[in-house]
């Protein structure tokens, strides 16, 4: 199959990549840091390409799109977390942009080609958070990193949900606690813990944290499936029934429409 990556050069996504190349997938790498994404690719056995894409700006999500003939399953990967306050080039909080709606964005343009299915990184973080739809990229309310980061995760959540609801094949993967660079933006504890040349074995390997991404490509599992650590944060990931907030049936079509209505993109259903 031909499978788009996005941010495959590093982390979590690297090891998706890397794993579905080494199965005999045709791979191609989305990313905004093309010198890393080459040098990840040269890494890799198999077919592996890789393609720019800035999921914080919005021309590069279409230039992206329009140089897609077909693809066969998309894996929405890419992230960013613990930011400070900043806006993507289209004004979007970045945690919610680049999350949630450049991945909107970008799945919904390619949606009358692809052919199979669409899966989506979550975050056990989204139950600590709630979707503000009347400021969802944060005008009004104090700001927190943390929570931007929870809420752009829950958003992702109700994505698939109304994504498996429309009658697209789609997924829900959680990596759980992975030793990666997502980090490398953080201040405070989490970055001093990040930066110590430390082993660190309560934290599951990128390859270990890839392993429901990889699973979701191939599984017969019912659409909206969330695949997620058996122990929360670490093990082998399982079928994990999402708390109720993540799926929402009226919350999912409200933060639909307005993604849609921010990003001016919806899905193209194949004619």
């Amino acid at each position: 199959m031909r499978i788009i990556v996005t941010g495959g050069n590093s982390g979590v996504g690297k090891a998706t990549a890397a794993a579905l190349a080494a199965a005999g997938h045709s791979v191609v790498i989305a990313c905004r840091n093309l010198p890393k994404a080459e040098a990840a690719a040269a890494q890799m056995e198999g077919d592996v390409e890789v393609a720019p894409l800035d999921l914080a700006d919005l021309g590069s999500v279409h230039a992206f799109a329009d140089s897609v003939e077909s693809v066969d399953v998309l894996v929405n990967n890419a992230g960013v977390m613990g930011l400070p306050l900043s806006r993507t080039a289209d004004g979007f909080e970045s945690h919610i942009g680049i999350n949630h709606l450049g991945h909107f964005a970008l799945t919904c343009m390619l949606g009358d080609r692809i052919t199979d299915r669409v899966i989506s990184v979550a975050s056990a973080m989204y139950a600590l958070s709630r979707i503000h739809l009347d400021d969802l990229n944060w005008h009004t309310r104090k700001y927190s990193k943390w929570s931007a980061y929870e809420e752009s995760k829950l958003a992702v959540m109700l994505f698939v949900h109304e994504l498996a609801n429309r009658g697209v094949r789609a997924y829900l993967s959680d990596p759980g606690a992975t030793d990666t660079d997502i980090v490398r933006t953080t201040t405070g504890l989490m970055h001093w813990l990040n930066q110590l040349d430390l082993p660190r074995p309560y934290l599951h390997t990128p390859a270990q944290g890839a392993r429901a991404s990889v699973a979701a490509v191939t599984t017969d599992l019912p659409s909206g499936t969330y695949l997620a650590p058996r122990f929360n944060q670490w093990g082998r990931p399982k079928v994990t029934r999402p708390r109720k907030k993540a799926c929402d049936p009226r919350m999912a079509r409200a933060l639909w429409d307005l993604s849609a209505q921010l990003t001016g993109c919806d899905w193209r259903r194949p004619s």
